[in-house]
């Protein structure tokens, strides 16, 4: 600094010295404010992670004082009931919601501890529980619900894993909130997240990688994450997740409950914070995950009210059709082992198959499906309507603090000259796709998208198809693979473009056959990716299998009804 000082006010100007010294300033500058920017966001994230602990002893200590003055409290029995159990009883006042309350939270509490699902304790849940009994007519009353991170409570963050969302606490409820709370529903945790929420594992910069319930080496899945393995962990009975890819989907087949992603717009997202807001040729869904698919019924009925309708007159008002949900009539079930984008695990294809045995047992139809064009679908209209803007915003929402691990080989391409982008699109096409994506006509994208919808669904009507079974992504990754393979979401993100309702049931575990025909895996092309997914689903034996269940837009009901039929095979197979 003292030579830049003598050369700008010295007598005769060297130009040369004063441009050299002013970029060794700006350079300076620059790291400087580099520096202060990190420690700003370090001291962010220390209060994120100082407030979560506060929350979480004081909910300890809470626990604790109930225990000590309701001794006769069977906890063990009230986290072994259904939520249509759980329920009824709390209705029937053989439970109180004081006993259901601290029971969940006490399990919420020692679940959090193996597998850092939960984000914060929402403190104001004791508020709530002192006057429920104002809200005892609601199909909720009583019931402990969790919520994901991203999903809005007034006087909290909502930070989809990102640094810059920090310190922007909720001025209100977001809807979904709002109304679980009229139908006497008590939300009483926020549940962990990938950065961004456009990864489909679970870990963040500033609340930490949470693990699977079921191995702690492998992934609980993502965006939901922190809600399966916190529900596949026994912490609570029905939670809240966000879809745009499988994010409800992913989580629930990794951890082995039931997971639903409505038609989108079918429930409310308003208050809810995302990173990719505006894009529209992908859908987001806010839908439940449960133990059981009745749960999620009842989670839909609870929602889909008058309330809802009038905080939000964008979602159609259409109740939930309780008929349609408990129809007898035999199924026209369409069906798909293998997409031909990325060949299924052993285990997945064994799952799809026993499902379809037991269907056609039971005296439902199985049709032959494909999807038309899907590879066309995912390089033209999934890569680019959700990269669309060159990925512009989602880099926005990373800036000012660390990426983190688990999703940052899936976003160096997206930085990089479009010419470089090119380029290597070229050279190792398919394994970046979304290299090539730079701007796009938004209005024409959208028409593309709407084509290929009614493509989809002539082909639908020529099999004369009620529903559709398809293979589900599984067993659960080890750490760090989702972001290397977000070509094996052609099995879920499919449907976030066509607007399918679809939804996930466990129907078995991972066999030592499975794993050893997976040792033989070669997938569809033989090429890296297939190699890595190989890697990235070995060592799972015992962990749980789904299928997916999918049904035409707005038939939401019956899609349940589906998965509540295959909930049902299954059931009875195992009490054979």
């Amino acid at each position: 600094m003292d030579n830049f000082k003598r050369v700008i006010f010295g007598a005769e100007p060297n130009w040369t010295a004063i441009l050299t010294a002013t970029a060794c300033g700006t350079g300076a500058l620059m790291l400087f404010l580099n520096w202060f920017g990190h420690k700003q966001s370090w001291k962010k994230i220390q209060r994120a992670k100082a407030g979560r602990e506060t929350s979480l002893q004081r909910a300890e200590l809470a626990v604790l004082q109930f225990n000590e003055s309701h001794p006769e409290t069977d906890t063990s029995l009230i986290l072994s009931l259904s939520l249509a159990e759980l329920s009824k009883q709390l209705k029937g006042g053989t439970l109180t919601p004081e006993a259901v309350f601290h029971s969940y939270m006490e399990k919420t509490l020692e679940v959090n501890r193996r597998l850092n699902c939960c984000t914060e304790i929402l403190l104001e849940s004791w508020d709530q529980l002192e006057d429920i009994g104002s809200h005892k007519d609601g199909l909720l009353y009583g019931v402990p619900v969790s919520i994901k991170e991203n999903i809005g409570y007034k006087g909290h963050d909502s930070t989809c894993g990102v640094i810059c969302k920090l310190d922007l606490p909720a001025t209100g409820d977001s809807v979904l909130v709002e109304v679980l709370k009229r139908q006497g529903a008590i939300p009483f945790v926020k549940t962990n997240v990938p950065q961004s929420l456009l990864s489909y594992d679970c870990s963040n910069p500033i609340y930490g990688l949470t693990l699977n319930p079921h191995n702690p080496q492998k992934t609980p899945g993502g965006s939901s994450g922190g809600e399966g393995a916190l529900i596949g962990g026994g912490g609570s009975v029905l939670g809240m997740g966000s879809d745009i890819g499988g994010s409800i989907r992913i989580p629930s087949s990794f951890c082995g409950i039931c997971g639903f992603k409505p038609t989108a717009n079918r429930l409310s997202s308003r208050g809810a914070s995302s990173c990719s807001r505006g894009q529209k040729s992908v859908l987001s869904s806010y839908g439940p995950m449960a133990r059981d698919v009745d749960s999620l019924a009842l989670c839909m009925q609870a929602l889909l009210c008058d309330h809802m309708f009038r905080l939000d007159p964008t979602v159609p008002p259409i109740p939930f059709n309780q008929q349609v949900y408990q129809r007898s009539k035999p199924l026209r079930i369409g069906y798909y082992e293998n997409d031909g984008y990325a060949m299924p695990s052993p285990s997945m294809g064994r799952a799809l198959r026993e499902t379809k045995a037991l269907l056609e047992r039971a005296g439902h139809t199985l049709v032959p499906f494909s999807l038309p064009r899907l590879s066309y679908a995912i390089h033209e209209l999934v890569i680019r309507g959700i990269a669309g803007d060159g990925c512009a915003t989602l880099l926005s929402n990373l800036k000012g603090g660390p990426v983190d691990p688990s999703l940052r080989v899936q976003i160096i391409p997206y930085g990089l000259p479009y010419t470089v982008k090119k380029i290597l699109s070229i050279l190792i096409k398919p394994i970046v796709s979304a290299l090539q994506v730079r701007s796009i006509q938004r209005g024409r994208q959208h028409a593309d998208v709407e084509d290929y919808m009614h493509e989809v669904m002539a082909e639908w009507r020529r099999c004369e198809l009620d529903v559709l079974l398809c293979p589900m992504m599984g067993p659960a990754y080890n750490h760090n693979y989702p972001g290397k393979l977000t070509s094996a979401l052609s099995y879920t993100i499919i449907y976030n473009l066509l607007n399918f309702p679809a939804g996930v049931v466990p129907v078995s575990t991972v066999t030592a056959e499975d794993e050893e025909e997976l040792r033989h895996y070669k997938g569809n092309y033989g090429d890296l990716l297939d190699k890595l997914y190989r890697k990235a689903v070995t060592g799972g034996e015992g962990l749980p299998v789904a299928v997916q269940c999918v049904a035409l837009p707005w038939q939401d009901e019956l899609c349940l009804h589906f998965m509540r039929e295959v909930e049902r095979l299954f059931r009875e197979k195992k009490k054979k």
